[in-house]
């Protein structure tokens, strides 16, 4: 491996600098005037690695959405800075940012909406093929078609059904499917498995591992079912109110957390051993979550944080690397 190879791999795939996504909230028919924002995503940093999978946790409203709808360039960000390979996203002309749809690609969470119910799958899966170009042949194209079936875990006469003919477990291979039609590095996977069934949410999980080992991609994987999360991603970023408060590995966040909020949450997860779970001492969160439309000050979380202080009102705690690749963002936490 040359110097420039070198270096491209261990430089990140994804970087996400000081992201702020608020969303305006107006009134009035004629004439709208802004009364206020929706602050979903409020000062964000990380990097994804090329080649693992780093879940994005947290409770419904957090902005894990938000964030990867920002790096698909589905929303433009209010402030920061997206860095894919290197380069911004947010400076990309209408040319570029087609060619960087070939290299992005989503899953989305529910796989009966996020496909055409007037097409068949053979068409849904082979548009994307038609649109970049990559295989104008339209025999060649159906027999890509077939192969991405199968490779999915689908019989490749599936091709010529409608959406409303197959399960739901199966409607989201063919999601998978189309979204590796365009052979991309780097696929945001938006609560992929969670309108399946558990046994269903095994069968998808193996299978994006394999195709991440196979095809050499990079997953973002948004989620809230925690165990999903252990089976499948390498890092952990936990987010609340809009900011990151831990990225760390994953078997260090499950087994050492250290932000409160992480360690209430992984809490909340309930055992399966009846008798484990009777002697477990589980003390919940007290108040709310607080709006985005006007959070605390200060860290966000100090409203329901059992160690705040009266600095936390006051000062935003910024991500500190307290251990060798263990980031929290708490001024209380050493």
């Amino acid at each position: 491996m040359s110097v420039a190879e070198a270096r491209s791999a261990a430089a990140p795939l994804v970087e996400v600098r000081g992201l702020k996504m608020h969303f305006p909230i107006t009134e009035g028919i004629i004439a709208r005037r802004k009364i206020g924002e929706v602050k979903a995503v409020d000062g964000v940093s990380l990097t994804i690695r090329r080649g693992e999978t780093l879940g994005l946790v947290g409770e419904s409203g957090c902005g894990k959405t938000t964030m990867g709808r920002c790096i698909l360039r589905l929303e433009t960000p209010t402030q920061g800075a997206i860095l894919y390979d290197g380069v911004d996203i947010g400076s990309l002309d209408r040319k570029q940012l087609i060619a960087l749809r070939r290299r992005i690609q989503v899953i989305f969470q529910d796989p009966y909406s996020s496909l055409n119910p007037r097409q068949k799958v053979g068409t849904i899966i082979g548009e994307p093929m038609k649109v970049h170009g990559i295989e104008p042949d339209a025999k060649r194209r159906d027999a890509r078609v077939r192969e991405l079936l199968s490779v999915c875990g689908l019989n490749p006469n599936f091709a010529d059904r409608y959406p409303h003919e197959m399960s739901g477990g199966q409607r989201q291979r063919v999601g998978i499917a189309r979204a590796l039609a365009v052979d991309p590095e780097f696929i945001v996977c938006d609560e992929a498995v969670s309108a399946l069934d558990v046994s269903i949410q095994a069968q998808i999980i193996n299978l994006l591992e394999d195709l991440r080992e196979k095809f050499n991609l990079t997953y973002l994987f948004i989620a809230h079912d925690l165990s999903v999360v252990r089976h499948l991603c390498q890092r952990v970023a936990v987010m609340y109110l809009g900011h990151v408060v831990e990225l760390a590995d994953c078997d260090e966040v499950f087994d050492n957390p250290l932000h409160p909020y992480t360690k209430a949450l992984l809490a909340a997860v309930p055992v399966p051993d009846p008798t484990v779970e009777a002697d477990r001492t589980f003390q919940p969160l007290m108040g709310e979550v607080p709006s985005p439309i006007n959070p605390p000050s200060g860290c966000v979380f100090h409203p329901r944080c059992p160690i705040a202080v009266e600095t936390c009102r006051e000062a935003v705690p910024q991500l500190r690397e307290l251990r060798p690749g263990h980031w929290v963002a708490c001024s209380q936490v050493t």
